[in-house]
């Protein structure tokens, strides 16, 4: 078919306001772009956000699993429980640390980690868990904490994608053990790259701090010292000065991607994808962010392909992604001992899962335009 007339509609689309880009030429004038009191301010406002807990900023989520997990201890011998439905980032930094990724199959409905598997994975090596909330959905944070607490264990949560989501009328953040926000620019939230770790007290704030920079710490004007090996992970003040512009906007962002994805569900709504066995996400409103909205293809009832599924949405001037491949189906896992099989939900979620358009720009007709393409490839490519 010949390319839509309409204007096309990116995946995502970052929404910084000209007072933010303003603000941030303001900091490029000050002298003053790197780690500075830009930092200061917006961890300042994320602890308020997360009710007065401590909050360190990083120059990306995937530096803030790394921290939270040195934080927590794990290391060489130890085991950490993850998803393989999630982005590399997550299992690339519990080998980072010396340690062993275990992988657990997915809930094929909620698509988070199945916390049932989950408790029969724990070992006496196991150090940590890594729940991941996928397209900000949190997993059950009750049975969560309840087995973490059963058996002793830290929990890092990879709340990537989280930001605005909430438990039982509490904020993602806002309770629990060490909690990682990434503000790369497809999330709710951006600091063009960045993100931030939530801790339990000071002392872990502060140890937070120094694993940023290189593991040293300074007192006065020449004290000096360095007693752990740390990383370059500190966040600009141009990068805080844009995440300090996002955050007012953050409720009207969830707000807005909470009534796209309901524009969604209504969209697909009877149509021919629905009655084809196109897979939705679980139609929460009471707990999900709705960063993204991710349908699942029925490959077996359909002559095409994924990619080509992709291309013929591209043609109809709609952009869309893959989030995400089951991890233990990368080359570098299967080095590891992963092999196709172990975890069927996880790999055939990655097999079939298409992101379509999520941002806070997009209007409900734009939702609708997407739900009419996806319908009318459904329709042209059945068998």
């Amino acid at each position: 078919m010949t390319q839509s007339t309409d204007q096309f509609l990116p995946l995502v689309r970052p929404d910084i306001d000209e007072e933010t880009i303003s603000g941030v030429a303001d900091v490029l004038r000050s002298g003053w772009i790197t780690t500075g009191p830009q930092n200061q301010k917006f961890e300042a406002a994320l602890s308020a956000l997360f009710g007065g807990r401590p909050v360190r900023t990083f120059n990306s989520g995937t530096a803030t699993l790394e921290i939270g997990l040195r934080i927590a201890g794990v290391g060489p011998g130890d085991e950490v429980i993850t998803t393989p439905a999630t982005w590399v980032a997550t299992s690339h930094v519990i080998l980072e640390v010396g340690a062993t990724p275990v992988f657990v199959d997915i809930d094929p409905i909620t698509r988070n980690i199945d916390l049932d598997l989950l408790e029969k994975a724990v070992t006496p090596r196991t150090k940590a868990l890594m729940p991941v909330y996928l397209a900000g959905a949190p997993v059950d944070m009750d049975a969560l904490y309840a087995i973490a607490k059963a058996h002793g264990l830290r929990v890092i949560e990879d709340a990537a994608q989280a930001l605005g989501s909430t438990w039982r009328g509490k904020r993602i953040g806002a309770f629990g053990d060490l909690v990682s926000f990434s503000f790369h620019p497809n999330k709710n939230l951006t600091s063009i790259e960045g993100g931030a770790l939530v801790l339990i007290n000071d002392d872990e704030a502060r140890l937070a701090q120094q694993y940023r920079l290189l593991g040293v710490t300074r007192t006065g004007y020449d004290g000096m010292d360095c007693d752990l090996l740390g990383g370059k992970f500190n966040m600009t003040d141009l990068a805080a000065r844009v995440g300090l512009g996002q955050l007012p906007h953050l409720e009207r962002v969830t707000q807005q991607h909470r009534k796209l994805a309901r524009a969604y569900f209504d969209g697909f709504e009877g149509g021919a994808a629905v009655k084809l066995g196109i897979g939705l996400p679980v139609r929460d409103f009471e707990h999900t962010n709705w960063h993204m909205f991710q349908i699942t293809l029925p490959l077996e009832r359909l002559s095409i392909e994924r990619a080509e599924f992709m291309e013929q949405l591209k043609q109809r001037g709609i952009g869309s992604g893959v989030h995400y491949p089951a991890i233990h189906l990368f080359s570098l896992y299967r080095k590891l001992g992963f092999k196709a099989g172990m975890f069927p939900h996880a790999e055939r979620f990655g097999a079939t899962t298409v992101t379509l358009p999520l941002f806070t720009q997009m209007t409900t007709d734009d939702a609708a335009r997407v739900c009419r393409a996806v319908d009318e490839i459904c329709t042209q490519f059945a068998k």
